[in-house]
């Protein structure tokens, strides 16, 4: 009997691949994530972020005219502020450090970039954790929402299309919700990082952000990695309480949980292909072990297929160049 051949002859050409292609990577499929810092004179880089840079306003803006020549549409903005405290209060002041870059940004690009606000608390605060902490060292779940609540306000203001809670806070989407609609922004959507694990993958993004927690850890509000159908149980109730999107994080180490999402709910998906799953390719890479253009697009193309409708990538800029002049 002779070997049936349909398999290999739709891979012949390159053309013939991309005509059957089950999934497509697009730049408008990708968000940018982009750290600005207060007190900059220049755009810093991160060591264990290569090709990534803490920006001043001003770079920050370069960043995303190059996001845009790309053809991506969207980016997430983190803030560095100079000063912190307990509560984190220049996370919602109407002069810190992320609502001057989310109004300079939607004054110089308008509607023509998505861009995202991460709300949270960490870059923050002295202590590093995602919320308010009482005094046993615990992260107080509803004192830390209404500080949401007025974040979320100050960067709806200040110029966010998106507002991307991502405390892992009990609450903390309908609690946004409730303060965006009362606060006259019914129509800013929200993003929920509805499944985020507590992840050894995040380290190189604490030393952009720089928000190391100076004591304990996040094991007690993020997710604990063994549990799958725990995710099930955060992404409903985030899409009860009203996120228009929601994500998983980190991403390629969890694509179980973004193709069990993907099968569970019909908002769009996002995955966040984390720092450090980035920065072990281009660390691989920089020795020579991979090809690390391969590898990441790969990894991207891993998520889409898994089922994200779009990903949250520090490769974002060269990944899009890539599918441009590829």
């Amino acid at each position: 009997m002779f070997p049936d051949r349909r398999p290999r002859r739709l891979r012949s050409t390159r053309a013939i691949r991309s005509l059957v292609a089950e999934v497509e990577l697009r730049p408008r499929q990708l968000v940018l994530p982009l750290f600005v810092k207060e007190g900059l004179s220049s755009p810093e880089p991160v060591a264990s972020l290569p090709g990534v840079f803490q920006h001043t306003i001003s770079s920050l803006e370069g960043a995303c005219e190059d996001a845009l020549a790309a053809g991506i549409v969207s980016v997430i903005v983190f803030g560095v502020p100079e000063t912190k405290d307990a509560v984190g209060s220049q996370a919602d002041a109407p002069d810190g450090i992320v609502q001057r870059a989310l109004s300079a940004l939607r004054s110089r690009f308008g509607d023509d970039l998505v861009i995202m606000a991460d709300t949270c608390l960490d870059e923050f605060t002295d202590h590093g954790h995602c919320g308010i902490v009482t005094q046993s060292g615990a992260v107080d779940n509803d004192a830390t929402l209404e500080r949401y609540q007025a974040v979320a306000i100050a960067q709806a203001a200040a110029g966010a299309h998106v507002i991307a809670p991502s405390g892992m806070m009990d609450g903390q989407v309908a609690a946004i919700r409730a303060a965006l609609d009362d606060s006259g922004h019914e129509g800013i959507p929200i993003l929920a990082y509805a499944a985020k694990y507590a992840s050894a993958l995040y380290g190189p993004f604490r030393d952009a952000a720089e928000c190391a927690p100076s004591f304990g850890d996040r094991t007690a509000y993020q997710m604990d990695p063994s549990m799958r159908r725990e995710a099930a149980i955060e992404v409903d109730l985030d899409v009860a309480e009203g996120a228009d999107m929601v994500m998983v994080k980190p991403a390629l180490s969890y694509l179980d949980i973004v193709a069990d999402v993907r099968a569970s709910v019909d908002v769009p998906l996002g995955a966040y292909h984390v720092s450090g799953e980035y920065a072990m390719v281009q660390a691989a890479g920089a020795r020579g072990w991979l090809d690390a253009d391969r590898v990441m697009d790969e990894h991207l193309l891993s998520m889409r297929r898994a089922g994200a409708d779009f990903i949250l990538t520090y490769a974002a800029v060269d990944a899009a160049r890539r599918m441009i002049t590829g």
